[in-house]
Parts: structure tokens; sequence; C-alpha cells
């Protein structure tokens, strides 16, 4: 087949209950049994949704094949949680995907230097992979820890999973997609174009909701992305789907309000040798179809630090249509705006209506104690208020007391993005129920001017025949990562030694970043 059949799951964990680890199992097992899992060939289950602290388990090494399910059935050396989903896998002839919080004895891993722990162990937030016969295949411990009292491997991973349909799968967890090791290295090094991702991820505006960062993350990359999320609204948790590539979305959920145990079907194309020629797919959408407008209320949503962003309002003035046509610099990095809208109320803006600015950051996202990446970003973003705090912040009124006010009628950003050792350029968009525009939607360039250049012209619009009336974000979100090796970041030597011929350094070449922008404003430019 020219296709397989995969299963996400947006999971509410228990955390009540007596007895929360052996209660997640069983309706895991229940999930893996269900009528609505029969055709799949493999099912993903959420980050950190499965045990917790008291029943941390031993993985066992890929390498060795052991199927818990049969070496172990009384759980004596594994946890019994484990042995439940080895034996579901089993008994379903699917290939699992969970993530657990996992115990190693220090002594099993020599090559570490740093110093144990008193008990002698370490301890992983781990993605294990079960075969159709319930065999440990594959294991993946996350390398980028988000605040977790867990241990980190002495050197990062880079795991990998073969199927009997024929697809080679990469794996990484939550925070991992915002760096470059392990996900981006796997497709650069070894042409993954297949993913499972496990989270718990937080949602922030005005760029990293989840189901935004997942769609877009599939995008940029142009691979198969089967995210599983965890799902409790109420601290920031939602958001799960399954992605192919450049043709976005098959399935996806963003949950408001109260979380759910639900898996979300689809089938997946293959990517052939030759990426290029690819038809559409059918979307399949399952679950709920009902839209629901998010407010402050109903989610609860972190917000980035916007106010080291070069910011300007947009003024809708008071014609019943208007246009803007805007370049926004920070320091040498320049964003175009192209812009037009039509009134949908009359009326002045109010507190139920967003307001809109422009914006554009080339810097370090401001995240405390966690591990930072560097962004070149371009954004149109959505306020609930007149000042810069207000900015990704959800609106407080809800149902027919939020109505859009202006429809943006045109949406177009241009900028020269510098070429770095290792980055990624993504379209980012965000409507007001926490959904991004399909690529049906927009269009999306990505270009060099010539093989020569050192610098990526890209344009993100709206497509000509769409309107858009309830959104919170539009952006180019340019994640560099470490910022290393960019192409007019550094002395002449520093630039040299990344192999830029010129050897250019940072002020030389803004006379560059500008004029291919000026050629290209005058290639896309409509009257």
């Amino acid at each position: 087949a020219d296709y397989y059949t995969a299963g996400v799951v947006e999971y509410r964990q228990s955390i009540a209950s007596l007895s929360p680890t052996s209660e997640n199992a069983a309706a895991y097992a229940e999930i893996i049994n269900s009528a609505n899992a029969s055709a799949t060939d493999i099912i993903v289950f959420p980050e950190s949704t499965l045990n917790s602290g008291g029943s941390n388990s031993f993985v066992p090494a890929p390498e060795d094949q052991v199927n818990p399910c049969l070496s172990d059935p009384n759980a004596t050396y594994f946890e019994e949680f484990l042995v439940t989903i080895s034996c579901a896998a089993r008994n379903a002839s699917k290939y699992v995907v969970i993530n657990l919080t996992e115990k190693q004895k220090c002594e099993d891993s020599p090559e570490d230097p740093r110093p144990c722990a008193s008990n002698g162990l370490n301890v992983f937030n781990t993605n294990v992979v079960f075969d159709r016969e319930g065999v440990v295949v594959s294991r993946y411990r996350k390398v980028h820890l988000w605040g977790e009292p867990k241990n980190s491997t002495y050197l990062p991973e880079l795991s990998t999973f073969e199927t009997d349909f024929g697809v080679t799968f990469g794996h990484f967890i939550c925070f991992d997609i915002l760096f470059y090791t392990p996900a981006h290295q796997l497709i650069e090094e070894q042409g993954i174009t297949d993913f499972v991702y496990p989270a718990m991820w937080f949602s922030q505006l005005p760029f990293l909701t989840a189901v935004q960062t997942q769609q877009g993350w599939a995008f940029g990359a142009n691979v198969n992305l089967l995210a599983a999320g965890a799902s409790r609204p109420s601290i920031g948790n939602s958001g799960s789907g399954i992605y192919h590539g450049r043709n976005g979305t098959l399935t996806s959920v963003m949950r408001q309000d109260s979380g759910e145990r639900t898996i979300y079907v689809a089938q997946v194309p293959k990517f052939s040798g030759t990426r290029s020629t690819r038809k559409r797919v059918r979307r399949d959408l399952g679950g709920s179809s009902s839209r629901q407008v998010a407010n402050s209320s109903s989610y609860f949503m972190k917000r980035d630090y916007l106010e080291n962003y070069e910011t300007e309002v947009i003024d809708f003035g008071t014609t019943a249509t208007g246009n803007l046509s805007r370049s926004l610099c920070q320091g040498g990095f320049c964003c175009h705006f192209d812009i037009a809208w039509r009134f949908l109320v009359n009326g002045e803006n109010s507190s139920n209506y967003y307001s809109y600015r422009l914006g554009a950051y080339d810097g370090w996202r401001n995240e405390q104690r966690v591990d930072a990446n560097y962004i070149r970003n371009c954004a149109i973003l959505s306020c609930s208020g007149p000042t810069i705090d207000d900015c990704g912040q959800l609106l407080p009124v809800s149902g027919e007391l939020q109505q859009p006010w202006v429809a943006f009628t045109r949406l177009e950003i241009v900028a020269s993005y510098p070429e770095s050792r290792e980055f990624l350029l993504m379209p980012q968009s965000l409507l007001d129920d926490l959904m991004p525009l399909e690529p049906s939607q927009f269009e999306w360039s990505q270009q060099k001017p010539s093989e020569e250049s050192y610098l990526h012209e890209v344009r993100f619009a709206l497509r000509d025949s769409q309107e858009v009336s309830n959104l919170l974000t539009f952006a180019v979100y340019g994640n560099y990562y470490d910022n290393e090796c960019t192409f007019g970041d550094g002395t002449k030597d520093e630039q040299l030694s990344c192999g830029y011929r010129s050897g250019s350094t940072r002020t030389e070449v803004l006379a560059w970043l500008t004029i291919p922008l000026v050629f290209l404003l005058l290639g896309v430019s409509r009257s």
C-alpha cells in the first residue's frame, strides 16, 4: 500500500484515583483494543500521561528484543503497566508508542562520567515502542527537558525504528520540537520522513500553541508527523494531530474546557523516493467538528514575551475598507507587510474586539531556566487591548459577545532570511478556535535568488480567494536553533570559517538583505 493507517491519542490522564498508573494502563489497553483503533498499524500515546514518580519502570534495551508480555508476565522486574501495554500491542497486533518515566541503573551507562544519584538510578523521560508481537523495538530519552526533575543522557540519542509496512520512524518528545537535535537532525542526516511525537504541550500565544506548532513544523520540514497530546485545557494542555508535510493536516484536535480520551485516525500517504509528485489526500476528520471560539476562561494560555519585539499598531481608520504596505525592522532584520481589510461592524474598536500589531524580532526566545532557541520572526499579532502587554492574550468575553470586527482580504509577509548552518523556516497562523490555516488557504515560497546567494527570500500570503475575520496570528517563524554560523553574524574571520566566501560581517550584509527584498516586492506587489 502507498499509505499506512495511524492513530494518535488525545488523553486526559487519571491523577486523583488511588492507583492512577494502573488505571491509565487499563485505559490505554482499552483504546488499543477499541473499534476506532481497529484499522490502525501504529498508535501513539502522549507524554507523561501513564505513570507517575512511584512507578518508574526499567525499560529493556531494544537490541535485546525483550517481550515483557512473555518474559515477565507477573511483572517481577518491569512495572505492571509496561507488561500490560506489551500484551495489548501483542493482542491487537499493532505498533504502539508510549511515553513513560524510566529508571535506569547508573552502572548501565558507563560512558557517563557525571555523578549519580544516591539511589544509584537515572530517571528519564522516555518513549518506548512495541512491535506487533509486544517486543520493545525502540527507546528514546528526551534531550530537551522542560523544567522536569529528570536526567538527560550524556550524549543526545538519535532513535529510529523500522516497521513491517515499510516506513522508518524517528522520535522526539514535546519541547524537543524547537531544537535541531534530534528531530531536524534525523531529517538532515538520515533522511527520516515520518515521526512519532508524544507531547504534554503548554500552549503559548501567539506562536506556540500546540496544533499550530505541530502543523507548522511538519509543513516546514515536509514530513509526516504523528502527534499525541495530553488533554487538560484548564492547565494549558491539549493538541493532537496527524500531518502530511506540505499537504497539511489529515486530522487534528484542540480541546477547550474539558479534556478527553479519544483516538484520532488517518490514512497517511508514504513519502516515495521522489518527493515532488504527491497527490492530495483526503482529509480524515474524526472527532468534534463544531467550531469553538477560545476565550481566556476556556483555555489556560501562556504568553510569549513580546515586549522585546519591534511592533507597530495597525490603524484601520474609519472608512469601510483599507490597506497598508509597511516595512518594519529590528536591527538589520526587516519584514515587509502588505495587508488589506474590510469592516464587518460599525463602531469603534471596543474591549469585545481584537486589535492588531505588526511585529519583527531577531533574538533569543525569552524562556527562563530551559534551553533557548534563536528566532527571527515577522508577525501580524492580535491584542486584547491597546498596549503591547495585551498582545498574545485571549479576550475574556465568549460567545456572541466576541464578534470579529474586521476581515482581512489580503495578508502578505515578505522577508529575506539569512542562511545558517541549521535553521527551519515555517508558516505560523492561528484562528480564534486555536486552529491554524491549512495549506489550501495560503501560499508559501522560500527560495534563493541564486545558487551563490546566502539569503532565502520568503513569502507567506493568504490565497487570493480567502478572507480571514477571526485571526490571532499570521507569521513567518524562523527557528535558528543555536544561531551558529548564520550569514551576516560575527566577524569576517568567523564568516569565512563558516564557509561564507565573501567573509561579510553583519554591517556589510545589510545592503544585501534589503536589495533582494526590493526586487522581490517589485515581483509580487499587487495594485
